[in-house]
């Protein structure tokens, strides 16, 4: 089913025009983002259920302005189209007004002016169910089916919660040079079963994602058993043994290294503030040959895949470690002015209210051509690292550390069945990448989560790749 455009972004479509046209007769460029985003997220567990609006619903505008070599940007609800020239004055008084700078002002950076192509481009994404065609209480009734599912697989399981998310995304970007506008749906939902045993309670959760409609609960429902399975195997897991171990990433974990880092780490607006390490790396080697990695909302389908980031520029797959060597960061627009470089498309807001920065899309290292068995063979003793549950980065001195659901130990080649669990498994970031000697064929992307900057300014990412064998330590 095709998705279709906001219908209050297409009834304003010309008021933008309009809005463009009057304000460019003073400045030399003049931008607007509408966004028109609805979603709700759904919840079910053993004695409620719930429904609410999504974190991700916006409806609104903002528009970016170039001034005396400084760009402003203005966010704001409705446009008065019976007043528009009075609104048009508000703008510009507002733009106009004098920057204090120095000692008693603020500091103020200055950019070049933007040098836009002329670009005329829509999207509409498809999905198998479009979310208004299943109502709240079939949803609600499928997950419930869900949990009666999973409660006579375990005597231990104590609550098993489903959670799913839908977001139908529709924007527009207007200026003098462009017109885009792109709507789409992502969908994302989790399994989580808890489980005790006497004073021992453990979890772990299933996670979904795609730019896919309701048909994301047929998925869900096929890792029911699988995900129950496993959260009962933890309740034997053993605390990790702390050293330096040969590890096998699943997709998840390395896609958790991939993001954390050499996410975070080539957002180029660090570059600006010289707070990234990776800038003193541009062309050097910074991994094995085997290591290759993109980001780019064009780059793979997943639920940061767009035709056109939030400054209008377009979306692209950026190649940023090509065989080991460190080869360009992702930028926003406004990073890329200051920098001298060109613009990836990875300039996100979380609302329109917000900025926007440099962000990670699809971040992911490429598949290689060993085979898992054959990984698994290789190694005399370390673990197969599983379950992505968080991670931090230092971009100024790469050094990472990731939390692991749990770890498999591998004894002369084979996975014994024994667990460890919780992993903390840490390291610095050339380290790690240096020591990847062997690469699976298979690949996954995973999109269930988000990505702030720093502790702030949330947005959707996806992250992933093929199993990775390497040496870190685990603790």
């Amino acid at each position: 089913m095709k998705v279709t455009l906001s219908s209050f972004l297409t009834a304003q479509t010309d008021n933008l025009r309009r809005l463009v046209a009057e304000l460019s007769r003073q400045f030399s460029y003049v931008s607007i983002l509408g966004v028109d985003s609805l979603g709700k997220q759904y919840m079910v567990q053993k004695v409620s259920a719930h429904v609410g609006e999504s974190r991700w619903t916006e409806r609104g505008f903002v528009l970016r302005i170039y001034h005396d070599s400084i760009f402003s940007e203005f966010s704001f609800n409705e446009i008065p189209t019976q007043n528009l020239g009075n609104f048009v004055e508000e703008i510009s008084s507002r733009i106009k007004i004098p920057l204090l700078s120095g000692a008693n002002g603020v500091k103020v950076a200055h950019y070049p002016m933007i040098d836009e192509e002329s670009v005329q481009k829509s999207f509409c994404g498809e999905v198998q169910i479009l979310p208004q065609q299943m109502s709240a209480a079939e949803k609600l009734n499928r997950m419930t089916a869900l949990k009666e599912k999973a409660f006579p697989r375990s005597k231990g399981l104590v609550d098993f919660r489903v959670r799913f998310e839908e977001v139908h995304v529709s924007k527009i970007f207007i200026s003098t040079r462009k017109q885009l506008e792109q709507t789409y749906v992502w969908s994302q939902g989790y399994l989580i079963p808890i489980v005790r045993r006497d004073e021992n309670t453990r979890y772990c959760y299933g996670a979904f994602s795609g730019l896919k409609g309701p048909e994301l609960l047929d998925e869900m429902e096929t890792a029911v058993v699988k995900v129950v399975n496993q959260a009962e195997r933890l309740l034997d897991a053993k605390p990790a043994p702390p050293g330096e171990y040969d590890v096998i990433c699943s997709p998840e974990v390395s896609g958790l290294i991939a993001h954390e880092a050499f996410g975070h780490g080539v957002e180029m607006d660090m570059f600006v503030k010289n707070r990234a390490k990776a800038e003193e790396y541009i062309g050097k080697p910074v991994g094995s040959a085997l290591v290759t990695m993109h980001d780019g909302a064009a780059a793979a389908s997943q639920v940061s895949s767009y035709l056109f980031d939030d400054e209008g520029v377009l979306a692209s797959d950026t190649l940023v470690i090509d065989r080991g060597i460190l080869k360009t960061g992702i930028s926003d627009q406004l990073s890329a002015l200051r920098l001298g470089t060109k613009p990836t498309g990875n300039g996100k807001r979380e609302s329109f209210e917000r900025k926007a920065y440099a962000r990670m899309t699809n971040t992911f290292f490429s598949q290689g051509h060993d085979s898992l068995p054959k990984m698994i063979s290789s190694i005399q003793h370390g673990y197969l690292l599983e379950g992505m549950m968080s991670g931090m980065e230092d971009p100024k001195n790469w050094g990472i550390q990731c939390m692991i659901l749990q770890g498999e130990e591998i004894r002369d080649g084979k996975l014994t069945g024994e667990l460890i669990s919780p992993v903390i498994m840490t390291g610095y970031v050339p380290d790690v990448l240096s020591a990847v000697t062997m690469v699976s064929e298979q690949s996954a992307l995973f999109g269930s989560g988000a990505c702030g900057k720093g502790h702030k300014e949330f947005v959707k990412v996806s992250d992933g790749g093929p199993y990775i064998k390497t040496r870190v330590r685990l603790g």
